[in-house]
């Protein structure tokens, strides 16, 4: 089986707590990806994925003003380059969420999805 190291997306799209809710739904739209690994300078503080988008939508809140501090899920479950595709989707589909970051001590080294776990094992591109 493969490592999360041979699928994983590398260049993640990141962004600080205090960004705020619409820019960031747009940057991922624009970059056609469903998740934001929040930072706080070198840390990693949270992640802020599609359903987050949805649940700050639906509270009726200015997302033109509410960060995504407010939104996302704060100290993510994370795995590391080694991880095999299996366990990370049985770490996903325990957990409920689709996205999982992927560190190399305390760097982020990538993001692997369950998506990228199913194309890997039906043998599609991404």
């Amino acid at each position: 089986m493969s490592k999360l190291s041979e699928i994983m997306t590398r260049e993640v799209f990141t962004t600080p707590g205090e960004a705020p809710v619409a820019e960031v739904a747009a940057s991922m739209l624009k970059g056609r990806v469903g998740s934001a690994v929040v930072m706080q300078g070198p840390m990693v503080m949270g992640i802020f994925t599609e359903r987050d988008v949805l649940r700050a939508a639906a509270s009726g809140a200015d997302l033109t003003a509410s960060p995504v501090s407010e939104w996302m899920t704060t100290d993510p479950v994370t795995a590391d380059p080694g991880t095999d595709a299996d366990d990370a989707a049985e770490i996903m589909l325990s957990h409920g969420f689709r996205h999982l970051p992927v560190l190399e001590g305390s760097t982020v080294a990538g993001i692997v999805s369950l998506r990228d776990i199913l194309a890997m094992r039906i043998g599609r591109p991404r």
